[in-house]
């Protein structure tokens, strides 16, 4: 069976994830990270991709983005995707496939998913055993969120500047969310939709998508469909 194309939508948030082959590190120093972060920023705006989100890990990265252009996704993955492994590749000395194949995506709904998105990401180090706070991670959006420090990649989402009318109250509001934390239930959801395809959100929202696009949207029932009765 022929796989599905990636599920992209114009103005809609992607949470996106790409995997190191075989599991393997896509990032071995800081200076690897720092050369990846900045091909993630000059590729969004060459192709017009508003992140709000993202983290660093050893073996894969995570991005919450909205796409402007109908292609600029997929083509902002995949010039990041081939830049940065021409250059791991020369500085270390290696050669062949750094990425796990294609990137995984998902449209979310915005209301439902956009700040538990925002959370998943920010505590994927602590789930990992990296660091035991978030706030700790250096390679993550979340501190910029806190308003720790100013990063130039994010671009926070309408619904992240609701959470207050200024910056104290949002970032406030920010941190408790993340000191939170997610349920199992909500965690899952958020992994098996990204690495699925298929749109996380309510049957409204999905609705409204299929207005958008003829790609299939959510995954078809188990077994063999039911003959009709003649």
């Amino acid at each position: 069976m022929a796989r599905l194309p990636r599920l992209t939508v114009t103005g809609y948030p992607h949470h996106v994830i790409q995997r190191g082959n075989d599991r393997q590190a896509i990032v071995r120093d800081d200076a690897d990270r720092e050369r990846l972060l900045s091909l993630v920023a000059e590729h969004a705006a060459n192709f017009k991709v508003a992140i709000h989100a993202y983290v660093i890990m050893d073996n894969h990265v995570h991005f919450l983005a909205t796409p402007e252009t109908d292609d600029g996704l997929p083509k902002w993955m995949q010039a990041v995707g081939r830049s940065y492994v021409r250059y791991f590749n020369a500085r270390h000395h290696r050669t062949g496939t750094l990425w796990e194949g294609r990137y995984r995506s998902n449209l979310i709904e915005s209301e439902r998913y956009l700040l538990a998105c925002m959370v998943y990401i920010d505590l994927n180090p602590v789930r990992a055993g990296m660091v035991e706070h978030s706030v700790d991670f250096k390679w993550s959006s979340h501190r910029h969120c806190l308003g720790l420090v100013s990063d130039r990649l994010v671009t926070p989402h309408a619904l992240f500047w609701g959470l207050g009318n200024t910056p104290f109250a949002r970032e406030a509001a920010y941190r408790e969310l993340a000191q939170s934390g997610l349920g199992h239930s909500e965690k899952e959801k958020l992994t098996q939709s990204a690495l699925s395809g298929w749109a996380l959100g309510s049957s409204d929202f999905v609705s409204e998508l299929r207005q958008l696009t003829t790609r299939r949207l959510l995954p078809g029932r188990a077994g063999r469909p039911v003959k009709k009765i003649k």
